[in-house]
């Protein structure tokens, strides 16, 4: 296990600078202490889960801490703005906010080229933004895949599919993608846990009889997209997020001929608690030790 003295840390970055800055604007980076001064590494970014409504950063430093001491890769922590779990018709915010939210977050991580020679921007924080290996929990992964898959063919606001449009950027720097325990199939997921409805996917979707037009099981993959690498994670012992999300998802990427693993045997905690063990840490070294 990491000492709390392995890696550095820089908390509360804001990626949006205008004013007045926002606490879910703002990401935290850890970098292993022995990376050399000079030495540039590739960038690991964990966007947290939450059901579109609940968690931040801080409550994953842990996780980050494990990542950054077990890879020796930096790993980023970013907020983004959450759906309140008391709605009013002055506070709503609905899908796709929180994922336009990720992807300003790395559209600001691909234009730090060199965060030491731009002090003004970042200042000392080493990482590579040419290598980001990303990674999705539960809802984040759907984020991830609203932003990486072409959702416009079954949107019905082409403004909202094209906000979520990843820079060439953005695409060439992604190397892979880690989606774990992830929502997919709103429709699906519905049909498991009834419940769900009416305690966050009205509230983050608006109240509809389908949620088909925001599955990312029917979403093509982008252009220029077929260098990433995916990997599709799903513990046995998840009981708020289905497996069969996981293998539609699995499959689906399959039939777009991308390039994708899975991971559905190894864990056994459950959906939340996998991400506070060695064994997650364990499953994505692994996985971006053969990227290398």
């Amino acid at each position: 296990m990491p000492s709390e003295q392995a890696a550095d840390e820089y908390l509360d970055i804001p990626y949006v600078t205008t004013q007045p800055q926002s606490p879910f604007h703002k990401f935290d980076l850890y970098v292993p202490k022995e990376i050399s001064a000079c030495l540039l590494r590739p960038l690991i970014c964990f966007v947290h889960g939450g059901a579109w409504r609940s968690e931040d950063k801080s409550d994953h430093a842990g996780l980050a801490r494990r990542l950054a001491f077990t890879t020796g890769y930096p790993v980023a922590l970013p907020n983004y703005r959450l759906t309140p779990q008391r709605p009013t018709p002055d506070n709503l915010l609905h899908h796709p906010e929180h994922a336009k939210d990720v992807l300003g977050f790395l559209n600001f991580i691909c234009a730090a080229f060199d965060p030491r020679l731009n002090m003004e921007r970042v200042p000392g924080l080493p990482y590579e933004p040419h290598q980001l290996f990303l990674v999705g929990h539960s809802c984040a992964a759907h984020m991830l895949c609203s932003i990486f898959l072409d959702m416009s063919p079954h949107s019905p606001n082409a403004s909202d599919a094209d906000q979520l449009s990843p820079s060439n950027a953005v695409l060439e720097r992604t190397r892979a993608l880690v989606l774990s325990e992830g929502i997919y199939d709103l429709d699906s997921l519905i049909s498991s846990f009834p419940a769900y409805r009416s305690w966050f996917i009205e509230d983050v979707f608006g109240g509809h009889d389908s949620y088909a037009d925001v599955s990312v099981i029917k979403a093509p993959t982008r252009y220029h997209s077929g260098h990433i690498k995916w990997l599709i994670i799903h513990s046995k012992g998840d009981t708020l997020v289905d497996e069969q999300q996981s293998q539609a998802m699995y499959h689906h990427l399959r039939s777009q001929s991308v390039q994708v693993c899975k991971s559905f045997d190894e864990l056994i905690e459950g959906h939340n608690e996998i991400l506070r063990g060695d064994q997650y840490v364990d499953v994505l070294h692994r996985f971006i030790s053969v990227l290398e």
